[in-house]
């Protein structure tokens, strides 16, 4: 319309029967910070066109006082229950004690507590730092953990909980309510994306419907993705896009259930894969995005409206966002004749702009399409209409 997980790539989704990659014609927004590359070299593989916008970051506390602070706390007294709640943040906190030479010292003291784990992630890290863990919830919620906890006397123990970008001050506090003495265990904070105005030019994307799926890979990418929307005043402009799917709007695609709970705060519900894995990931948005595609019958051939795109046998034909868009509005009824006045409505939202604009739009158009121009007709003193069959 004009206007840290495991990597699980598993075998490549097959190409269509014509021999395309899958996603031709599929423009992808990506918002993970962590392990992008991969995410964008898996999407582009298969055909898509990749929008990378990280739009959050992740910031190593540049004074290490706290993390030492806390270190020490754990290494005075036994501990009874450590939580580990991400990979990055797990790794971190063991670089940082064998850099200080209390590497040893921090291990015996875990090796001897019952160590929790927030899902896989967690649990890797925890693992190859040649500990176990004793309980790892399959939701990778802190809700569970914290459930877990709760079920046992807490009264007196002594509990480290390594935080994951932000202070968990509600599970710290639910464990002191409870007479347990709490080491919070910081070790990395989120902080605004390095690039903004990559992040403000997928947000205007979203809405103008320029992306047919964003992939989010932790939930507070989703939170810096809508804080940024209210910032530029479009936060209901986006929602309402994400709320759309395949057809209307823009498929919001998250990694597991943890990672989609902001965007189900306001009513959305994304699209998860069955496994928590950027390969399941992408196989998800494979499967769901071509939902939206629409198919015609010109002069005898098959012709797919694919994302941005008009797919015939084995050639993919990229179209403008603007382009796309006209198609798409001929296409929901096809053969019926859209006038100019309609299709101004319909495709340049928000613009200002006339009846000139839809005449040159379909002259480029017919260029795009260069030997199924003839697709587009014009229909004297009354508009335009797609020449098909069905």
């Amino acid at each position: 319309m004009a206007t840290g997980f495991a990597c699980d790539t598993g075998p490549p989704e097959p190409a269509s029967a014509a021999g395309r990659a899958p996603l031709a014609g599929f423009t992808v927004g990506v918002t993970a910070a962590r392990r992008r590359d991969e995410l964008v070299t898996l999407l582009r593989r298969r055909g898509a066109r990749v929008v990378e916008a990280p739009t959050v970051r992740m910031v190593p506390l540049d004074d290490d006082t706290a993390l030492r602070r806390a270190t020490a706390r754990c290494l005075a007294a036994p501990l009874d229950y450590v939580v580990a709640t991400t990979g990055v943040g797990w790794r971190g906190w063991m670089s940082a004690a064998d850099g200080w030479g209390l590497g040893r010292r921090l291990s015996e003291v875990c090796r001897e507590a019952v160590v929790l784990s927030r899902g896989p992630k967690a649990t890797g890290a925890v693992r190859a730092s040649g500990l176990g863990e004793s309980f790892s919830p399959l939701t990778e919620a802190n809700d569970e953990l914290l459930t877990w906890l709760l079920a046992r006397d807490l009264h007196g123990r002594r509990i480290a909980v390594q935080e994951h970008g932000a202070p968990m001050d509600g599970f710290v506090a639910a464990l002191r309510e409870r007479g347990a003495e709490v080491i919070a265990v910081p070790v990395y904070r989120w902080g605004p994306p390095k690039d903004p105005a990559a992040v403000r030019r997928l947000i205007e994307q979203t809405v103008r419907r320029e992306v047919q799926a964003i992939a989010f890979t932790s939930a507070p990418a989703i939170t810096g993705f809508l804080d940024t929307a209210e910032t530029l005043g479009l936060q209901r402009e986006v929602l309402a896009a994400l709320r759309g799917g395949t057809d209307l709007g823009v498929l919001a695609v998250c990694v597991g259930p943890v990672c989609a709970r902001p965007l189900e705060q306001h009513g959305i519900q994304p699209t998860c894969p069955d496994r928590g894995r950027l390969g399941s990931l992408v196989r998800t948005i494979v499967e769901k995005l071509p939902e939206g595609n629409r198919e015609l019958d010109f002069e005898g051939r098959r012709l797919v409206l694919q994302g941005s795109a008009v797919l015939v046998a084995d050639e993919c034909v990229w179209l403008s966002p603007t382009q796309a868009a006209l198609v798409r509005a001929l296409a929901e009824r096809p053969g019926r004749v859209l006038s100019r006045s309609e299709l101004l409505r319909r495709v340049w939202v928000g613009v200002d702009a006339d009846e000139h604009a839809v005449e040159a739009a379909v002259a480029r158009l017919r260029g795009a399409l260069g030997g199924y121009a003839g697709l587009v007709r014009t229909v004297p003193r009354r508009g335009y209409r797609l020449a098909v069959t069905a």
